[in-house]
């Protein structure tokens, strides 16, 4: 019994080290495609990032979200959207800033966090009342959702600045879909290896629903906009960086929980989520916007990393003690 133990064990290892792997080859690919995208179409790369790549990298989260709320396990499902809107500001995008730093124009305090925000709000509202997400309440996010990208489509403009316009080389229509179709696939693929290593290895030590849901899951359904924001800001594409954080954390409200919930209804089991983790939330979903007035105007560099990161550390401490 103690070696098959053993065995799982070196397994589930070896799926977190796969993983990663199909993650890193699938941000590039998918970087590649939403550049060669926006070129094509002629439209801002921070829409590119907000849509093809925020989809792409919160699919994992929608998969995770239904599979476990349907299995009966809606902590798990909360948790994970919690967790990841969480690690996304405060692991991810303070891991990117202290490999470069990124430079803001209006747009982002006038249309991209208030919609982050706003939808942090909602999601806090719905399940503030009852404990619980139904279908209306999914119907509304998700037509919200729809709202934005209509927007988006119609009326962004560009929200950070384009280092490198020069290395944006086009690609021919068929290579461009075939970067976005191995991207997503790599994304996804490597999440569902990285999720199933982590979940085994955190089980086999025995972590309680909530706690797993909220780091170890959420961060594993992160690592794809861990990998696409690292590989966009090395490459100088930090609009599409930026774009992919404050979009995953729409697409995860909006999307992965409202056609969550549209399927089936997901209800708290543990109040934690209520009491602490919601409103560390909306903590991390607040703090951006005066980063990028203090200390520098208008830019998020490596001492705005360091303050996220140190969030996100008090909060895996806080949450796993």
């Amino acid at each position: 019994m103690l070696y098959l133990l053993q065995i799982k064990t070196m397994l589930d290892a070896l799926y977190i080290v796969l993983g990663l792997v199909a993650l890193i080859f699938g941000g590039n690919w998918l970087l590649k495609a939403a550049v060669a995208l926006s070129l094509r179409l002629q439209i801002p790369k921070i829409v590119i990032g907000m849509t093809v790549v925020s989809f792409a990298t919160s699919a994992p989260e929608l998969i995770v979200s239904i599979k476990a709320a349907l299995d009966g396990f809606p902590d798990l499902s909360l948790g994970n959207v919690i967790g990841s809107n969480i690690a996304n500001l405060g692991l991810v995008l303070g891991i990117t800033l202290l490999l470069g730093t990124i430079q803001v124009t209006k747009s982002f305090y006038k249309t991209d966090w208030p919609v982050m925000f706003l939808a942090s709000l909602i999601f806090f509202a719905f399940l503030y009342i009852d404990g619980q997400l139904v279908f209306w309440e999914g119907l509304v996010m998700f037509s919200m959702l729809l709202v934005f990208l209509w927007y988006l489509l119609r009326f962004q403009d560009h929200a950070v600045v384009d280092e490198l316009p020069e290395d944006d080389v086009p690609l021919p229509l068929y290579k461009t879909l075939l970067y976005t179709v191995l991207g997503g696939v790599g994304l996804w693929g490597g999440s569902e290896l990285l999720i199933s290593g982590a979940v085994g290895l955190a089980t086999f030590f025995g972590v309680s629903e909530r706690v797993i849901g909220i780091t170890i899951v959420s961060v594993g359904t992160s690592v794809p906009e861990l990998a696409a924001s690292v590989i966009a800001i090395i490459k100088k594409e930090k609009a599409i960086s930026l774009g992919n954080l404050l979009g995953s954390n729409i697409f995860n409200i909006f999307a992965v929980l409202g056609i969550t919930a549209m399927i089936t209804p997901i209800n708290v089991m543990d109040q934690a989520l209520l009491e602490s983790d919601i409103y560390w939330m909306l903590g991390f979903a607040f703090i951006v916007l005066p980063l990028v007035f203090v200390p520098s105007k208008m830019r998020l560099g490596w001492r705005d990393g360091l303050i996220l990161l140190a969030g996100y550390a008090a909060f895996i401490c806080l949450t796993i003690s």
